[in-house]
């Protein structure tokens, strides 16, 4: 089956800032393109070969992953399941005072359907449509492909808690760094080969 390479996006200005950027769109900093460019060379003197990229819609993503795709001759997909987890009225503020004003991080942790007001997504939402969409990119590929998944820390944090933990309330144990690598096998049990690889950088 497809061997699946999760990467993180790189740094965008409310990384820097330390502000959720769920739903809002962001262009990556200067040093986010650097770090593109950076996991792309070595992507593209890496073996086994990347064969197909997937990325989240937004732009952080799509930029991060066109870099790599020019580099490896490849189109980019774009799916939608891979967007980031959105929080409605909370987004752009500050991660201590979602943490602690607000009791998000806790609050998400303990109750997985709890909405952020303003249209924000639960934690079982969230899930509830990254995992199938990792398991659906997988499906495509039966072969020996490596494929790449470009898409954001608190998503795929959301993802592994639910593929690896079964429960995605322990997404607080997977921090992902700006375009670092993670290696996840599906079959035929879930686990991670490495994760949070960023020596390319």
């Amino acid at each position: 089956m497809a061997n699946i390479m999760l990467l993180r996006h790189g740094q965008i200005r409310a990384n820097r800032q330390g502000r959720w950027h769920g739903s809002t769109d962001s262009p990556l900093t200067w040093r986010g393109r650097r770090q593109a460019r950076r996991t792309a060379r070595h992507l593209a003197g890496a073996a086994p070969r990347v064969e197909a990229i997937y990325s989240s819609p937004l732009s952080r993503c799509r930029d991060t992953a066109g870099a790599i795709a020019q580099a490896l001759s490849l189109e980019v997909e774009v799916h939608d399941g891979l967007r980031e987890y959105a929080l409605g009225d909370w987004e752009n503020e500050r991660f201590h005072d979602l943490a602690g004003r607000y009791q998000f991080i806790q609050t998400a942790t303990r109750d997985h359907d709890f909405t952020p007001p303003g249209g924000g997504e639960s934690l079982r939402q969230v899930a509830a449509r990254i995992v199938p969409a990792i398991q659906q990119i997988h499906e495509r590929h039966p072969g020996d492909e490596r494929v790449l998944i470009v898409s954001h820390g608190a998503a795929l944090a959301v993802a592994l808690g639910a593929l690896i933990d079964g429960d995605p309330g322990c997404w607080t144990r997977y921090h992902f760094a700006n375009c670092s690598l993670t290696e996840l096998v599906l079959s035929p049990a879930p686990y991670v080969n490495f994760f949070n690889q960023t020596q390319h950088l």
